[in-house]
């Protein structure tokens, strides 16, 4: 049976292994993750989680609380309809293969989500990969509510010299989009 529970630092480790193999090599690293974690807590209340099958990570959604992440040049926030103090950021949900098409991707949001609330935010923005396989990321987020921003060509092209980052798709110098969405709750 698969248990979601709170993302804490014992699972570092199997979250950025798990990052790694879905989205590319140095896709996740010990500093970003504790970054991401740090960002993730507010008012003592955490808005990312693991899913866990026979106590190992086979899923997460990293989501940064409202008001403590640095809004970047990707960010289209005057075209969001919440003002930004009050927009948290879903940086991750990543599954691993075996645990797709049963509705994990949906409880994990649905757990950062309920966390959100009790942190204050009112909504939430992503960047979709738009060409993850099947277009799964941009179906998973629609269905969930969220509405297309805007799309945002080549936006990790500068990941793989700045952080060695390798896109499974394009390799070292990745030219997939992103398609900024936002999701109000």
């Amino acid at each position: 049976m698969i248990i979601i529970t709170e993302f804490k630092p014992e699972h570092f480790s199997e979250v950025i292994a798990l990052g790694n193999l879905v989205h590319g090599d140095n896709y996740l690293d010990t500093p970003s993750i504790e970054k991401i974690y740090h960002y993730s807590i507010k008012n003592e209340i955490n808005a990312s989680f693991v899913a866990l099958l026979d106590n190992r990570v086979v899923g997460f959604r990293l989501t940064y609380a409202a008001g403590l992440w640095p809004l970047d040049k990707w960010c289209s926030s005057n075209l969001w309809p919440i003002p930004s103090e009050d927009v948290c950021y879903f940086k991750s949900n990543t599954l691993h293969p075996s645990v797709r098409q049963n509705g994990l991707g949906g409880k994990l949001l649905n757990a950062s989500i309920a966390a959100l609330k009790q942190q204050g935010a009112k909504g939430g923005i992503c960047h979709v990969w738009q060409q993850s396989p099947g277009n799964a990321a941009f179906r998973y987020f629609s269905k969930a509510g969220g509405k297309t921003v805007k799309i945002h060509p080549d936006r990790w092209v500068n990941d793989g010299a700045e952080s060695g980052y390798v896109c499974t798709l394009c390799g070292n110098e990745c030219h997939c989009d992103a398609v900024e969405m936002f999701l109000e709750f």
